[in-house]
């Protein structure tokens, strides 16, 4: 009896013990971000979900792949680094189940100069450098558009490719590199277009270094806006509530305008 007795007391200590880590894994929030802007950001509301009750570890991640990995396989409870149209595109190409738990901020997207300072340069043959992957190709290609360089299909929109340039009169070619890469040949081609925080992360300002820039009044600001992400169904756990409301918060908007000053920019909607 004393022996069956010691058995059960150690199975109730145990599972009480499981119950325990349960309830303290419920309140740690992981989030794989990038370093810029978004580690800095979710570093500065570590106080602020902390009062709430919640511990927030960062693990900053320098690709985008990754990030989304790590969340699908269950490692961390989020990520932080991309937008909807890049995170639907993952999703169709690795099978991948993730959703946006809410929009949190704006980059925009910026055109920088390389071997040209002005793209009233621009000559016949300019190289160009501008992310490979599909959305942020797109998303690039429209702003040389609107800047009367070179001239898409009407329906391309946000997924266009070079294969849709109907208009090229200076004859630019364009080098395709990973996101990441781009601002380390500035001195090789002569224009840039960078994904904010890797302009942030080359020490460049939209807001006060771009030759031109995306209007954050555009509807780029709202379908590109960066989002936290999660599994599907982990949406409306309490804890990625509670970053969501931390990172939409009055004082984060704020704070956001005097550290990055226009370079990130707090999106307003839902």
């Amino acid at each position: 009896m004393n022996k069956l007795l010691t058995l059960a007391l150690t199975g109730a200590l145990l599972l009480g013990a499981t119950g325990c880590a349960s309830s303290s894994d419920d309140k740690t929030i992981t989030v794989a971000a990038s370093t810029t802007p978004h580690a800095i950001i979710l570093n500065h509301i570590k106080d602020d979900l902390k009062k709430e009750g919640y511990t927030l570890k960062v693990t900053e991640y320098t690709d985008y792949v990754q990030p989304n990995n790590v969340v699908e396989d269950g490692d961390f409870d989020a990520n932080y680094f991309q937008h909807t149209p890049y995170l639907d595109s993952f999703n169709k190409e690795h099978k991948t189940h993730l959703v946006s738990a809410g929009k949190i901020h704006y980059e925009p997207f910026g055109i920088y100069a390389g071997t040209k300072k002005d793209l009233k340069q621009i000559s016949k043959g300019d190289v160009i450098a501008i992310p490979n992957d599909t959305t942020n190709e797109a998303r690039a290609l429209l702003l040389l558009a609107d800047q009367g360089l070179i001239t898409l299909k009407k329906d391309a929109g946000i997924n266009a490719t070079i294969k849709d340039i109907t208009s090229n009169p200076h004859n630019i070619s364009f080098k395709e590199l990973e996101a990441a890469q781009i601002s380390r040949i500035n001195k090789e081609v002569a224009f840039v277009v960078l994904n904010g925080n890797y302009a942030l992360d080359a020490g460049y300002n939209a807001a006060t270094d771009a030759l031109a820039y995306e209007d954050s009044s555009s509807t780029a600001a709202s379908v590109y806006a960066n989002i936290i992400a999660v599994k599907k169904g982990n949406e409306k756990k309490a804890k990625i509530k509670a970053l969501v409301k931390a990172l939409k918060s009055d004082s984060l908007k704020n704070w956001l305008k005097t550290r990055f000053k226009g370079s990130v920019i707090a999106y307003n909607g839902k």
